[in-house]
């Protein structure tokens, strides 16, 4: 399933894309269910069951809509309605550098003996087709795609081979950096944390859609048509399973929460000479199975 958060010019709401262009409101199949995926990651045997209930109808909902007809509630046409990033506010996102063997290579890094974790504000999370907005002292803005889990149930010291059992979705992610930031004040939050500097969607996928532990996926950045990175998540060193495993070790992980993985090679930085983002580039992070996630850079303007 490609669990999503939508917007119709009213509150953020729940849903699952059933078809090409067709979404399932599922507050409108079910009022009875939660808000916000927060609070359905942990019940996802109740919206599955909602899914497989109106299967039927979704296959004639969709039939319609690609003939050009109107589609009725608990069905929306895609096209009037916004997609939000897939989970708002989580209360945590943690992030993962060096994660990627080519990646430590066009560092000249040897490989880390476990995980090196840093943070990222949830204030910096953006949505599919929202922009990268640079502010004008912001000069070495680099992107990094990546692939996300995002985390289903609660739990703390979560055994690795346990570890399946709290994931309830992937999703493209661009950690888009500051390298300046990142390098003068020698850790990583602020210059990860910059608002925009999130994009994540456009939807999460279930596991079951997908290889055990997301392995063997190609992984591209593109900037612009150049592609900048083209891996494959096989190239981690820490696998998703070890992650939550390591993650949840001194810390609880609950619903909502947010592991970004790492990055390949071939980003802006270790370029010969180094490239960095700028208005009026597009930047585009696919990951075979998932899907697209595609932001414009913009230069920042205030508000008013």
């Amino acid at each position: 399933m490609k669990l999503i958060t939508f917007s119709q010019g009213a509150a953020p709401r729940p849903g699952l894309v059933v078809a090409d262009g067709l979404v399932l409101d599922l507050l409108a199949a079910d009022p009875s269910l939660l808000p916000n995926w927060h609070g359905l990651l942990p019940q996802m045997d109740k919206v599955r069951a909602v899914h497989d209930a109106l299967q039927p109808a979704a296959q004639k909902a969709a039939a319609a809509l690609a003939a050009g007809g109107e589609v009725a509630l608990p069905f929306v046409d895609q096209r009037r309605c916004r997609l939000l990033t897939p989970v708002i506010l989580p209360s945590k996102i943690i992030a993962v550098g060096l994660n990627y063997r080519d990646h430590a290579e066009e560092q000249n890094k040897p490989l880390p003996e476990k995980p090196l974790l840093f943070s990222k504000a949830s204030t910096c999370l953006q949505c599919d087709g929202g922009p990268i907005e640079l502010m004008d002292d912001l000069l070495q803005v680099d992107a990094e795609g990546e692939l996300a889990v995002v985390i289903s149930k609660a739990g703390r010291m979560i055994p690795r081979e346990r570890a399946r059992e709290h994931i309830g979705g992937y999703m493209c992610m661009n950690d888009i950096s500051d390298r300046e930031a990142q390098y003068s004040d020698k850790q990583f939050f602020r210059g990860k944390s910059l608002d925009t500097g999130g994009p994540c969607g456009p939807w999460l996928v279930t596991p079951d859609e997908l290889p055990d532990l997301a392995t063997g996926l190609r992984i591209r950045c593109l900037w612009n048509d150049v592609v900048m990175q083209d891996s494959n998540t096989n190239q981690l060193i820490f696998p998703v399973d070890f992650l939550i495993a390591y993650v949840s070790r001194h810390m609880t992980l609950l619903p909502g929460d947010i592991i970004t993985t790492g990055t390949p090679g071939g980003v802006g930085v270790f370029r010969d000479p180094p490239v960095f983002l700028k208005p009026g580039d597009t930047v585009t992070v696919e990951i075979e199975g998932i899907g697209r996630l595609v932001n414009p850079v913009r230069r920042w303007t205030p508000a008013g």
